[in-house]
């Protein structure tokens, strides 16, 4: 058998991150991470967000397809490279002048623990079976993916509780300033062909409203609009869920950059993931 990787077939987050609705989790992490003015600030600052959004969430999911599917030498690699470029870029506070680096452990924290708490979140609502203790092992799962950005794995939430615990305490940091609202207006209009507009507001506009609704209450009242009723929402993750899981994973998963076919190649048919694996 070939290298497993960091994670392995055995881990929650193999079988996990293979689901299709992990993109619209994807979208609702920028959504709450834009919601800290220290780090979109520092997306904004060093990048044409509207002209690299797209790219920016493509090298994201590739990231997380990498640390997930790829040799350990690989995800190793994958984190290097995103260290290295933190280490490179610095953001500046408008209102103070103040100077930091993007690579700020509170800020590479709030980042994960974004993205973790949306793919856990959307992914659970939308249908994917976790028992609770499932989903502890997968939130303790990423302190490896921490480490790889940076982080203190010891310094980084194990479990539901630690997590729901330290967004009670970064809460008071938050608010939709005028970074937040490029992000929020890219999302729910991001630049395309004309001839494409149609299909942006019938497809992506649905997936955009769909990952916005699925934020936590405060984090509609920072945008100042409104969700539908969570029960609503819920119907409408699961509908979605089921629909995009009837979608044969073999096609799903030929899209580029292919980390999921690559890794049963490696492994062996075997290492296919799957919800009914996850309590194996």
């Amino acid at each position: 058998m070939g290298d497993p990787g960091l994670f392995t077939p055995n881990s929650v987050t193999w079988q996990m991150h293979g689901d299709p609705m992990m993109w619209v989790a994807g979208v609702r992490a920028l959504y709450l991470q834009a919601l800290h003015p220290r780090a979109v600030r520092g997306v904004l600052q060093n990048s044409d967000f509207r002209r690299d959004a797209w790219g920016r969430l493509l090298r994201t999911a590739d990231f997380v397809g990498t640390t997930t599917y790829g040799t350990s030498e690989a995800a190793e690699r994958a984190g290097a490279r995103v260290r290295k470029i933190h280490s490179m870029l610095t953001a500046t506070d408008p209102d103070t002048g103040e100077r930091y680096g993007v690579g700020e452990p509170g800020l590479l924290l709030w980042v994960h623990c974004a993205e973790i708490d949306s793919y856990l979140h959307v992914l659970r609502r939308s249908g994917f079976p976790l028992t609770d203790a499932q989903a502890d092992r997968y939130i303790a799962e990423h302190r490896v993916s921490a480490r790889l950005v940076g982080l203190d794995p010891e310094a980084v939430p194990a479990s539901r509780a630690q997590l729901a615990a330290y967004f009670e305490k970064v809460r008071p940091e938050l608010t939709a300033g005028r970074e937040a609202r490029v992000v929020d207006d890219f999302l729910l209009r991001p630049p395309t062909h004309l001839l494409l507009i149609p299909a942006r507001e019938v497809l992506w506009r649905r997936v955009a409203q769909l990952a916005y609704a699925a934020l936590p209450p405060y984090a509609h009242e920072l945008y100042g609009r409104p969700a539908p009723a969570p029960a609503v929402v819920t119907r409408r993750l699961r509908a979605t869920g089921a629909l995009l899981r009837r979608v044969p994973a073999r096609v799903r998963w030929q899209l580029p950059p292919k980390h999921i076919l690559r890794a049963m190649a490696r492994l062996g048919p075997q290492a296919r993931p799957a919800p009914y694996k996850v309590g194996r």
